[in-house]
């Protein structure tokens, strides 16, 4: 259905919520008005077909975002290769650095969204991540291209760790609260498979598609047609809307409640260590194994790193789906169980220098990380809604503080990304080994585990989830 009409729709005034057809006018720009997705009769006649159209759109384009954020994951391990000589430590950063911008940009990128609207800040967002591409393509055609300038072309990769915050914004406006949740998991879903689609591609591409050369550049231009493909996708057929406004008294409000930083503590633990270790998973792999396991391709074993990644993707709706019938502070804690398990079987074997082993622990830490993600996010409305009661003489009240604590716990948990790999670097630095960082994994695991008992599950605390 194609939405440049005036009238889409004839029926009663928009924002009634009565279920009978409200109209929707459009004007140029693709701006859609008196857009109500809690309007059943406008939701059915023509709501839900739009809001599919810029779901699909929005999922392409926060897949590219994905990519290019872990694109730096994976040419780290092959500089040595291609005549760079860094240290270990700058590599470690070179693979960190796109996590801290990526959170970072999250804030600002979730009122991106009202400020120019869904549509054109889409088009914005993904023609930005050929800045990226194209600069990872240049400093990685000549080893003698200095650190400081590699650094500053990997921290902007963080643009597309900044995609997440607003195509999760704008597909929230599109969708009623009754299908919310399932259209932001298969959103947020779709964008994680970017770094796993990454992972797989990138090693086969320098190595097999380079002519028996080591095609670094290549990492960053296989992505440019793709990246174009969307942005054109995103013009062509996503839509504004008049509607969507930046709830900023709600952000302020939601920074003083205590539970938000309890949460963005929880979904660091969770988020941050998927997209952590993710990025840090293909360096891991070859400190410890080197090139040649598994794989007889040389260099491209790394590929085996995208395993990993799309553990821990398709884990999250599964966690969701877990939190729903279990509760999500019950399966948050199972699921930080497990990862301190998993840490502490990697510890415990590492000196066996099993790889089927290493990589087998390696997934059900994925696993439990990725299932933990989507409890975790589950669990930040249901927190918000138990605060109502105490909220209700506020000017601000739980539900709106619950929407704005969404983007920012996100955007918080982000800065794992950039905690793992710069724990691992220490322990590396410190003792020439990884054994450190699992010590501590192990034990921020257990923390973790037992706050969100004794907050979210213990029957004497005001917030207990048990029964949820």
């Amino acid at each position: 259905m194609t939405v440049d009409s005036t009238n889409i729709t004839e029926a009663a005034p928009a924002g009634t919520g009565t279920g009978t057809g409200a109209a929707i006018t459009t004007s140029p720009g693709r701006w859609l008005h008196h857009w109500d997705a809690e309007d059943a009769g406008q939701w059915e006649t023509a709501g839900r077909a739009i809001a599919k159209r810029n779901l699909a759109w929005s999922i392409a384009c926060e897949f590219l975002g994905f990519v290019v954020w872990q694109l730096w994951s994976i040419v780290v391990v092959f500089l040595p290769a291609a005549g760079f000589t860094f240290s270990s430590a700058e590599l470690f950063w070179l693979i960190s650095i796109p996590s801290l911008v990526g959170a970072t940009l999250r804030i600002p990128y979730t009122f991106m969204v009202a400020r120019f609207g869904g549509r054109n800040w889409t088009i914005i967002s993904a023609l930005l991540l050929l800045i990226p591409t194209l600069g990872l393509a240049w400093c990685t055609s000549n080893p003698d291209t200095p650190f400081g300038a590699m650094l500053a072309v990997a921290a902007l990769a963080g643009l597309g760790g900044g995609n997440f915050a607003s195509s999760m914004a704008n597909i929230t406006y599109f969708y009623p609260a009754r299908e919310k949740g399932w259209a932001l998991g298969l959103n947020a879903a779709g964008g994680n498979l970017g770094a796993a689609v990454a992972q797989f591609m990138v090693p086969l591409a320098v190595t097999l598609l380079a002519a028996g050369t080591l095609g670094l550049p290549l990492a960053g231009l296989m992505w440019v047609p793709f990246i174009l493909i969307a942005a054109w996708g995103a013009w062509k057929y996503m839509d504004n809307l008049a509607s969507a406004k930046s709830d900023v008294a709600g952000s302020l409000a939601s920074l003083r409640e205590p539970h938000l930083w309890i949460l963005a503590l929880l979904y660091i633990g969770t988020f941050g260590s998927f997209i952590g270790f993710s990025a840090v998973f293909p360096k891991l792999i070859m400190d410890a194994f080197g090139p040649g396991v598994g794989v007889a391709i040389g260099p491209a074993v790394i590929s085996l790193a995208f395993l990993g990644a799309l553990t821990g993707s398709l884990a999250r709706p599964l966690g969701g789906r877990l939190a729903d019938r279990w509760g999500g502070a019950r399966v948050t804690v199972a699921s930080f169980g497990v990862l301190a398990l998993a840490a502490l079987a990697q510890l415990l074997t590492l000196p066996l220098g099993s790889f089927p082993l290493f990589l087998l622990l390696f997934l059900v830490l994925f696993a439990a990380a990725g299932a933990g993600n989507g409890s975790t996010y589950r669990m930040i409305p249901m927190v918000f809604a138990l605060r109502a009661k105490s909220d209700a003489g506020s000017r601000v009240g739980a539900a709106r503080k619950g929407s704005a604590a969404l983007g920012i716990i996100s955007a918080i948990g982000a800065y794992g990304g950039f905690v793992v790999p710069q724990v691992l670097n220490a322990s590396r630095q410190a003792s020439g080994g990884y054994e450190g960082a699992f010590i501590g994994f192990v034990a921020a695991y257990l923390v973790l585990m037992a706050l969100t008992w004794a907050v979210y599950l213990r029957p004497a605390s005001a917030t207990s989830l048990g029964s949820i």
